[in-house]
């Protein structure tokens, strides 16, 4: 039968993107390729499985819901309510925790449920400086966490990289906050928990841990656990949990739980992305198995193979290591900035960011550092053989930067892109 008044269109149940809408379809398609061909070492990247690729197509992403399992707006939730009850029950048991909520968007909105939740326009929040290693959502200055804060900000020390405790409980004690955050974005060192709640604890504060950036180590047993210390975790699916784009907020506090689902929605969210629930679920499923934390090991003993092969290169790490799957480089010392020294790795074949170091005198756009991940290519298959390697090329298109600028980095930018593809093409990914 011929749809009334010729809609949907032709091809609108059957039609491959490609057919469709070729525009987007070229762009997806190269975006598969420059994954393909490349190397990924961006922190907050990964690379999904095929069933997670596989949930996030399905055509659950048709269906509206609003509200909690068992506690909808809308009829029609089955199988929604089933897959988001599957997300909740498989983060509790994989961060050993009371409740969890699976729906935020994003980091970012975790941590704003968590503001809602807890604090009140102008209340003082503590947290660790952007030019440190926090992140927007800590309460930066352009992002709505600091416009309707009262925030006050830690740093590390320009010497060593590292958070001063002394300095956390001096800021507390003076100004009194209702929350204190540790965690950030790049932040490569081992976070003292049991500190920083021994601090909240003597000024009444909440404490918020956000493990966006090593969620996964902490779910394999390589990283020490936020748990019981904070009152309140945040953390993302995907970078090191290898999975889609979301976030998660934990707590084994009821009363707690309780305000989260309220600020979550119908606080700062409306309808749940189901797809992206659908897809959350895999990716926790996938981190309950045994392997994983295999996976979870070698990503931490690559990220310190990496920083090590730089510093044996002459490139200064700040905090001199990691714990983490990140780690950051100061190029200072280099006379290259951020910005300069990205572009031209990546015309290597090698995708990294700009980022800020402790004391910088550039500006954000430009940054003296480099920030690097190694979560993407351990889920490659890359090993400390092949970040050893990698961490050569990086100081090779560094040094050749430095010596000849980007003018006469050509040769070499072209011959480390050339064994780059060498090394994917022997680290396949989605191949069928």
């Amino acid at each position: 039968m011929t749809a009334t008044y010729g809609y949907p269109h032709d091809g609108y149940f059957t039609g491959s993107l490609c057919d469709i809408d070729p525009e987007v379809h070229a762009a997806v398609t190269g975006e598969t390729g420059r994954q393909k061909d490349g190397i990924e070492l961006i922190a907050s990247e990964n690379i999904v499985s095929r069933a997670c690729l596989e949930a996030l197509g399905a055509p659950i992403v048709n269906k509206t819901v609003e509200g909690y399992p068992g506690r909808r707006y809308y009829g029609g939730v089955e199988y929604a309510d089933a897959v988001e009850s599957l997300a909740i029950e498989r983060a509790k048991e994989l961060f050993g925790c009371a409740f969890a909520n699976v729906q935020p968007h994003s980091g970012s909105q975790a941590n704003q449920a968590v503001y809602l939740a807890l604090l009140k326009p102008g209340d003082t929040v503590l947290s660790m400086a952007l030019a440190s290693g926090g992140h927007l959502s800590h309460g930066a200055k352009p992002n709505l966490t600091g416009k309707w804060m009262n925030v006050v900000q830690y740093g590390v020390g320009e010497g060593d990289g590292r958070i001063n405790m002394g300095e956390v409980e001096a800021l507390a004690r003076e100004h009194r906050p209702k929350l204190i955050i540790c965690g950030g974005s790049a932040y490569p060192r081992a976070i003292d928990f049991e500190g920083f709640r021994k601090v909240a604890d003597s000024v009444g504060a909440v404490l918020l841990a956000d493990i966006a950036h090593f969620a996964g180590l902490v779910a394999g047993g390589v990283h020490p656990h936020p748990l019981p210390h904070a009152q309140v975790v945040t953390a993302t699916t995907y970078k090191n949990l290898r999975g889609a784009r979301g976030g998660l907020i934990l707590t084994n506090d009821g009363d707690l739980a309780k305000k989260i689902d309220s600020a979550v929605f119908p606080g700062v969210q409306g309808s749940s992305i189901l797809n992206a629930i659908a897809a959350k679920a895999v990716c926790l499923g996938e981190a309950l198995r045994p392997e994983f934390k295999a996976y979870a090991e070698a990503v931490l003993a690559n990220a310190r193979m990496l920083a090590a092969t730089l510093v044996e290169r002459g490139i200064d790490i700040v905090a001199d290591g990691t714990d983490t799957p990140l780690l950051v480089a100061d190029l200072r010392a280099s006379g290259l900035t951020g910005n300069v020294a990205s572009d031209s790795l990546e015309r290597a074949g090698l995708t990294c960011n700009k980022n800020a170091v402790p004391g910088d005198p550039q500006p954000p756009t430009v940054t003296s550092g480099l920030r690097f991940g190694v979560s993407a290519g351990t889920t490659r298959g890359f090993g400390v053989e092949e970040f050893r390697r990698i961490g050569h090329w990086i100081a090779d298109v560094l040094d050749g930067l430095a010596a000849d600028g980007e003018a006469g980095n050509e040769t070499v930018e072209r011959r480390v892109h050339g064994e780059v593809l060498e090394m994917c093409a022997a680290f396949p990914i989605y191949t069928t």
